[in-house]
């Protein structure tokens, strides 16, 4: 069972590479064309050349709080200031913090 472990790593960081570019934005990615990045994945997937060249290379790279570096980032509405006022214009009973 061990000796098939080396195939499995790798044909999982083939499948990760490839569904990653596959998920990644166009504007997002960097150095070639999307379509480019798939052909090197699926061509040199194999001997670990093309997932890892993606991994360095081609993807968007992120910020120090894991955020892309893209600008229009989508905000958890418990993080998002404006959604929290607008639950107070919507509420017809007084706070009773402010009381």
């Amino acid at each position: 069972m061990l000796r098939y472990l080396p195939f499995l790593l790798v044909l999982a960081l083939w499948i990760y590479a490839f569904v990653d570019c596959l998920n990644t934005p166009e504007e997002d990615v960097r150095g070639m064309p999307k379509l480019a990045w798939v052909f090197v994945i699926l061509l040199f997937g194999e001997v670990l050349v093309g997932p890892v060249a993606w991994l360095i290379a081609g993807r968007a790279r992120r910020t120090q709080d894991g955020a892309s570096a893209a600008q229009g980032q989508w905000v958890a509405p418990d993080d998002n200031p404006e959604f929290l006022k607008s639950l107070n214009k919507d509420d017809p009973k007084p706070d009773p913090k402010t009381e």
